[in-house]
């Protein structure tokens, strides 16, 4: 017996074509607009009812920002990243997942500059130079070295020698193009008096926007107080920037890493906005400046400047995400004072027991129009409920159709040409 075919069964039948049609075209799209590449999870489900948005629109870029200064020089943010990789490596089942595996932008200023190159520079294995446990000793083992302020020009240059020498056995000759993920670590060039960001895609765009690593963590965490600026070339030697502290440039540099993935549709093509971001911004702490002594010291003020800064970039991305804030975007600052002087006198068990402590303190969080406020759970909770949903992203990203990040790739130092490829792994 035949079936009377109504208008609304047409429609029905058009909405599926139409829905199929898009599937089509869209893989189409993506294998000519990524080189082609071979790739299982591009052919078509077997169910067209399938919708590919769903999968689509779920995936979310995820930026990792590290403050600079603080009054714990960056082993805050430190033992931050090292009880985030514990959790990782527990959610996961992978006793060997790290911070970098997780993310796929990096953004840090100063002491963060450095900390976001010993987590994301390439090792000789291909993997990261150091863990999240390794970055952590390092900082407190050279803490003295790094942040000490000598008085006296001899004893300056030494230290700035020393600084340097330490850098370069550290990272070799690795350049921003050894780097495992999307990089962007600022310092302030005195020679153009405008903030300079060095970023790995700039990098894989033009030799003369690679530096090597070792001058990236220099120029970013300098004290032009204390060392006054440095000068550096680019790898081809056709940049020159004289450069001094991050901090001053951008001391939380969440807007910039945000900004970057907003603005760069090669690599992030299907980001539209901060809806589809999964942001972790760590801080190193509010220092005891004394300030309300009048005759305090230049470098006392450009401090409190860098972290006033930082409260305000914290507060402005907060709004900017608004209902997504407490799920999309997290903060992890210590809420009290803390005296720099007496972080830099502890020993390293008890600098570690500090950091804990700060660790264990309740989160803050910034409220539409209304400052800041005391959440219940505490920055531990924080961590632990940011990394299930890094977790849960990872897994997205093994059934999703399209790849959400598309990073540059170019041939690891040393090397002739700034040639660079298309990488169109959905599990960047």
């Amino acid at each position: 017996m035949a079936v009377a075919t109504t208008k609304s069964d047409m429609l029905d039948s058009t909405f599926d074509v139409d829905k199929l049609t898009f599937e089509i075209f869209s893989i189409l799209e993506n294998k000519f607009l990524f080189g082609g590449c071979e790739n299982p999870k591009l052919s078509l489900p077997q169910n067209n009812q399938q919708i590919l948005t769903k999968n689509v629109t779920e995936s979310k870029v995820r930026i990792l920002s590290i403050d600079g200064g603080g009054a714990t020089d960056g082993i805050l943010a430190a033992k931050s990243l090292s009880y985030l990789e514990y959790c990782l490596q527990r959610k996961s089942g992978n006793p060997n997942a790290s911070i970098a595996d997780y993310f796929d932008v990096v953004a840090g200023s100063g002491s963060g500059g450095i900390l976001a190159a010993l987590l994301f520079t390439r090792g000789k294995d291909g993997r990261p130079m150091l863990t999240a446990d390794g970055a952590l000793r390092f900082l407190i083992e050279n803490r003295r070295k790094l942040n000490q302020s000598p008085r006296g020009i001899i004893r300056r240059i030494f230290r700035q020698a020393k600084v340097e020498k330490l850098f370069r056995a550290t990272f070799g000759e690795c350049t921003l193009k050894d780097t495992l993920k999307s990089v962007l670590i600022p310092c302030y060039d005195l020679s153009t008096r405008a903030p300079f960001l060095f970023s790995r895609a700039d990098a894989l765009e033009m030799d003369g926007y690679d530096f090597k690593i070792s001058d990236v963590c220099l120029a970013t965490s300098v004290d032009p107080m204390v060392n006054g600026a440095v000068e550096m070339r680019s790898v081809d030697k056709k940049t020159k920037i004289v450069a001094v502290d991050g901090g001053i440039a951008m001391n939380n540099p969440t807007a910039a890493a945000i900004t970057h993935v907003l603005n760069n549709k090669q690599e992030f093509p299907l980001c539209k906005g901060v809806e589809d971001l999964l942001v972790m911004s760590l801080g190193g702490g509010e220092s005891d400046l004394g300030l309300e002594n009048l005759n305090s010291t230049p470098a006392r003020f450009v401090r409190v400047a860098g972290e006033g800064a930082s409260d305000m970039v914290d507060q402005a991305v907060s709004m900017a995400f608004g209902q997504c804030r407490t799920s999309n975007y997290v903060r992890i600052q210590a809420n009290g004072i803390i005296g720099k002087k007496q972080i830099k006198s502890e020993k390293r068990t008890n600098i570690l027991a500090m950091t804990e402590e700060m660790l264990e303190q309740k989160n803050v969080e910034s409220v539409l129009f209304k400052g800041k406020k005391i959440a219940e759970s505490t920055n531990l909770d924080k961590l632990e409920s940011f990394g299930g949903e890094l977790i849960k992203e990872q897994e997205r990203r093994k059934t999703s159709i399209l790849p959400t990040v598309v990073l540059k790739q170019g041939s690891p130092s040393p090397r002739t040409s700034s040639a660079t490829t298309l990488s169109t792994s959905s599990s960047c």
